[in-house]
């Protein structure tokens, strides 16, 4: 392939990693709001340990265990602040006394 070729597989590549981010998201902010009605902690260090370990398991390169564990420490964190915002957004509601709608339209 020339470099036309792989700069097309590299975008249809990224469009797929940007729907699985998107799709690992949507489950990250529900498992927010479970967190949320059940009062357990945003951070939680053993199950990011276990995150690391099996990417690293899987991984075949020619990315490194450190250069997948560090991708994968960024997504962690951008997964853990959508959490975050499960949570405030549920702690304005009840101090305003309003719906999670006016919340939202508020901010």
């Amino acid at each position: 392939m020339d470099i036309a070729e792989w700069r097309k597989k590299i975008d249809e590549l990224d469009r797929k990693m940007v729907e699985l981010l998107n799709e690992r998201a949507k489950a990250a902010q529900e498992i927010g709001r479970l967190k949320r009605s059940t009062a357990m902690p945003i951070y939680e260090p053993d199950r990011e340990k276990k995150i690391f370990e099996n990417v690293k398991a899987v991984n075949q390169g020619p990315l490194s265990s450190l250069d997948v564990t560090q991708v994968f420490e960024r997504i962690i964190d951008i997964m853990r602040n959508l959490q975050k915002n499960e949570i405030v957004a549920d702690e304005k509601q009840k101090l305003s006394g309003g719906t999670e709608f006016d919340v939202d339209v508020n901010e």
